[in-house]
This record gives structure tokens, C-alpha cells and sequence, in this order.
């Protein structure tokens, strides 16, 4: 069975031609190929309303982890900052 394609004519900027080019080299597929894939992932993922907000939420959160960010300090760190500037704030209104 016959497909249909349609050529087209894109301007991409060269870190995005770098990123096609590698995928299609590690996915061993054409660069047509990676971006029909990259397309189809990329309905699937808008198509979710909510689900795409909450697997942002998830990059997020494994990206912090990735990087070994200790949450609970940051969360007292923050905690202290603020204690300190509404401190300061409430000294300089009297």
C-alpha cells in the first residue's frame, strides 16, 4: 500500500538540525522519520490538558533530583528567608 508524502521546505536553526541528526542516527531511522515520531509525541502530549501540566511537573521535579537538590533544605532555607524579611518588613513599619 502506497503512502502519501508531502515535501516540504522548513527553516530550522543548527543546534535543532544537530538534535534531528542525532536522534536519526541513534534511532537508525531518516530525519522525516524522527520528525513524524516528534510529531506524533508531541499530539499525544497536548492532547492531555492536564496530564501534559502534571508530566511537566514530573521533568521538573526528576531534574531537581538528577542534580541532587536536597528539597527539604531548600524548604528551610526558604522558610528562614522569609521569617527574616517579614521581620525586616515589620521593623521598618514602626
Amino acid at each position: 500500500m502506497a503512502v502519501t508524502t508531502v515535501k516540504s521546505t522548513y527553516s530550522l536553526d543548527v543546534e535543532s538540525v544537530r538534535t534531528l541528526e542525532a536522534l536519526a542516527r541513534r534511532w537508525t531511522v531518516s530525519k522525516s522519520e524522527v520528525l513524524r515520531r516528534a510529531l506524533r509525541i508531541a499530539a499525544a502530549t497536548t492532547d492531555k490538558g492536564e496530564n501534559a501540566r502534571t508530566e511537566a511537573l514530573n521533568r521538573l521535579q526528576a531534574a531537581v533530583r538528577e542534580r541532587g537538590v536536597d528539597l527539604a533544605q531548600w524548604e528551610r532555607d526558604v522558610g528562614t528567608e522569609r521569617l527574616a524579611a517579614g521581620s525586616r518588613v515589620e521593623s521598618s513599619s514602626r
